[in-house]
């Protein structure tokens, strides 16, 4: 057999399930940023109602990662994917004749879970579409997917905003669910094929069948940082009104973003030959300075710096994380695995605003940030004893057995 073939990563069916997961999280995103607005101008709907109607998106989308993971094998991948794009689809196109608020929420709430239930899917069998040696790299490339995204989507959803109406977000999310599905007609994607014993498992209705208790460390900490992240996500606008930079905050996810493009492909190689610490820490570390940095922003270019280092740390946490994440599993269970590392990675963002809203008029915006970095910085130290002191000694061995060959 060819052994380049065996180790190339940009295939046909790679390049397809990357631009397909960056199309599910771009309608994710561009909802997410104008919903609130329009409940509160459509519905007339309290702040508390409006905030509901945005995340109880993340809501079902979780709901669908619970159960996807445990019977994604059992139903079949491409089957799943299928039923995800096409219930998206028709949500989507359910949106326009939506005329009362407790409707238009359970609408949003069955659009997360058609999403999930399409992440779900993407997120476990791109694993399998790239070579086992460049799954580092593979993954880094993959996750810029996600980072794109989350450039585009709430740039065109403010833009559509001003320019436009809430329709046109919709009708932009039904077109770009039809060209989902299209793109992945010619799709392979590799299902496996369990033995009566694995499928007898994974029927079972137990706690092992839900979550993959094996990544729970890895989870909980990346958990953490997006738990962190979210006060950027939730806050940035609304830090910058106060301090007077809004013009800078229109460009923090573009120098975000930027840093990660230039940084992903070295991360990526890096944590396939020189392990999971050489990525892990110096990222931790940018992450802590980069919220640091960002608490005591005075002008836009200290803003752009931190979201500069908050793209080299935050950015590379994800993608470092969830390829640990997946390094430790038997292949029939990297659905579950999958599943409840981005459960936790989710959970994170859905509570870290409710949480840290009730703090903001107690501490404001600066100190919340700078409790976050020194959060972020005592990471370090959890992630040491949870994984890091494992993966350092796992280094070694392998050192040492590559030089006794």
């Amino acid at each position: 057999m060819d052994t380049t073939s065996k180790t190339r990563l940009w295939t046909k069916d790679f390049i397809t399930i990357t631009l397909v997961s960056f199309l599910i999280a771009f309608i994710f995103l561009l909802t997410v940023t104008t919903i609130t607005e329009y409940a509160l101008e459509k519905f007339h709907a309290s702040q508390s109602y409006a905030g509901l109607a945005a995340s109880i998106f993340v809501i079902g989308l979780l709901s669908a990662r619970l159960f996807v993971g445990k019977y994604l094998e059992i139903l079949g991948r491409k089957k799943l994917l299928y039923i995800g794009l096409i219930s998206s689809l028709i949500i989507s196109l359910v949106y326009f004749p939506v005329e009362n608020l407790s409707l238009f929420i359970i609408v949003r709430f069955l659009h997360g879970v058609g999403v999930g239930i399409s992440f779900s899917v993407i997120q476990t069998s791109v694993l399998d579409l790239i070579p086992p040696q460049r799954r580092g790299e593979g993954i880094s490339y993959y996750s810029i997917s996600f980072v794109l995204a989350t450039a585009i989507g709430p740039l065109l959803g403010v833009f559509i905003l001003q320019y436009s109406s809430m329709s046109m977000v919709f009708i932009v999310c039904t077109a770009v669910s039809l060209l989902s599905i299209l793109l992945t007609l010619p799709l392979t994607i590799p299902e496996v094929e369990l033995t009566n014993e694995q499928l007898e498992e994974m029927k079972k209705f137990q706690f092992s069948d839900f979550f993959e208790k094996k990544v729970f460390p890895i989870s909980l900490i990346m958990g953490i940082f997006a738990y962190s992240y979210s006060s950027v996500l939730s806050f940035l606008a609304s830090y910058t009104e106060e301090i007077n930079l809004i013009s800078g905050a229109i460009f923090f996810f573009l120098v975000y973003s930027i840093f990660i493009f230039i940084s992903r492909p070295f991360t990526g190689k890096l944590l396939d030959t020189r392990g999971d610490n050489i990525v892990m820490y110096p990222s931790i570390l940018c992450f802590a300075t980069g919220l640091l940095v960002m608490s005591q922003a005075a002008n836009s270019v200290t803003l752009l710096l931190a979201g500069a280092l908050i793209g080299l740390g935050y950015g590379n946490l994800l993608s470092a994380t969830q390829t640990i994440a997946v390094k430790i599993i038997p292949r029939y269970r990297a659905g579950l695995a999958t599943s409840t590392f981005f459960i936790f990675v989710e959970t994170g963002v859905g509570i870290g605003p409710f949480i840290l809203g009730y703090f903001v008029p107690i501490i404001g915006f600066r100190n919340m940030y700078l409790v976050l970095a020194v959060i972020v910085f005592a990471s370090l130290f959890f992630y040491y004893f949870l994984h890091g002191k494992k993966a350092y000694k796992k280094q070694i061995t392998n050192i040492h057995e590559n030089n006794s060959v």
